[in-house]
């Protein structure tokens, strides 16, 4: 019998009496990352690794939180419970339970690429290991990161050059900071949107190092004469925001855009495959290196994948179902009204608390020219 059940509340063991990342709310949440499919509010105790605290407040407010430094553990009614680098955002974390000589591994989201943004990604040994299987076709496989940051990076060369805005958008909890941590050089001012502007602190406060910014307003980008980065979660697209700022040239980080018509269906100009999720090779590399003899598939292609885990690598895998959205609530542009009217008050936000000038941004603009 397996530690972890699936209920109608999410993964449970009963053990422990605990939820891992609940729907809804419950008395004790163990919490991989802050990603509102995996973050709920209202339960009365979370439990979380430490460096995802500072986000989880931030998503949720003041909350009962417990942050366990990754690597070390807690017991919670006998079951020992501790948390692993997932390399999916800053804080992102595998859930390590162990009872009575069982181990069970919910891997939550990530990935097996290198990013300066969080702590990479561990195995963890295990005897059933829950994996997610949002990229989990063989058609999904991811270039290196820098060779993606040289295609942003003329992309936004030659925007600059005709005097076009370059706005860029990805999710704003983990794909934003990436994008500005991974730039490799500035052609302007770098400009964000609010919903994303108030992760920075935390992001910088953990140690990871990004480019200075400003929030990004109808002065500020205009001021910069075409040559500033604008970056943005995807649900600006099409909407007012971007129509206040003149001439502007889209693009959209995601996993997504390695499937042709993906950009051409979103009405953007460019498309950048960069995902914060594991691609086909990374996916069979991390369950591999588990020794897991079962696996339990969530949120993506999960019947195609557990059949090939089970067919071609002979492991008891079977899908589960979960309310987990993966990159098809993060980055396929189509937010819940909840994540769009967090967006809008945090932009509100931002807005009232601006302070940058007409001149520095000009400044920054002429300086890079």
């Amino acid at each position: 019998m397996s530690l972890v059940e699936n209920t109608e509340r999410g993964l449970y063991c009963r053990a422990g009496d605990f939820y891992i990342d609940p729907w809804s709310p419950v008395d004790r949440a163990v919490i991989t990352h802050s990603h509102s499919d995996h973050l709920r509010w209202g339960s009365k105790k979370y439990l979380t690794a430490a460096a995802n605290v500072p986000v989880l407040t931030a998503r949720v407010g003041p909350q009962d939180v417990e942050g366990l430094p990754y690597g070390e553990s807690v017991v919670v009614n006998g079951v020992k419970v501790s948390f692993y680098p997932a390399g999916h955002v800053l804080g992102s974390a595998q859930v390590r339970i162990e009872y009575q000589g069982d181990v069970c591994v919910a891997s939550g989201d990530y990935k097996v690429q290198p990013d300066r943004t969080c702590a990479a990604f561990e195995p963890v040994r295990c005897r059933h290991f829950i994996t997610e299987a949002t990229f989990a076709l063989p058609i999904y496989r991811w270039q290196a990161t820098p060779d993606v940051m040289r295609d942003v990076d003329a992309w936004w060369q030659a925007n600059a050059a005709e005097g076009r805005t370059s706005v860029i958008c990805a999710y704003s909890l983990g794909k934003a900071q990436r994008v500005l941590a991974e730039l490799l050089q500035l052609h302007g001012p770098l400009l964000v949107h609010g919903a994303l502007q108030r992760f920075l602190p935390i992001y910088r406060e953990a140690g990871v190092t990004l480019p200075e910014t400003a929030h990004a307003s109808a002065t500020s980008v205009r001021a910069a004469g075409g040559k500033a980065l604008v970056v943005a979660p995807p649900s600006v697209l099409g909407g007012p925001w971007l129509r206040k700022f003149g001439p502007v040239s889209t693009a959209v980080c995601s996993g997504w855009m390695r499937v042709r018509g993906t950009r051409r269906r979103r009405g953007v100009d460019r498309g950048f495959v960069l995902s914060d999720h594991a691609d086909w090779p990374g996916l069979c590399e991390a369950i591999a290196a588990t020794g897991a003899e079962e696996v339990w598939v969530t949120h993506g292609y999960t019947e195609p994948f557990a059949r090939y885990l089970s067919e071609e690598k002979k492991l008891y895998a079977i899908p589960i179902e979960t309310r987990f959205k993966g990159e098809a609530l993060e980055e396929t542009l189509t937010e819940t009204d909840a994540a769009t009217t967090e967006d809008a008050a945090a932009e509100q936000q931002a807005a009232a608390q601006d302070t940058t000038s007409r001149e520095a941004v000009a400044a920054g603009a002429e300086a890079a020219s």
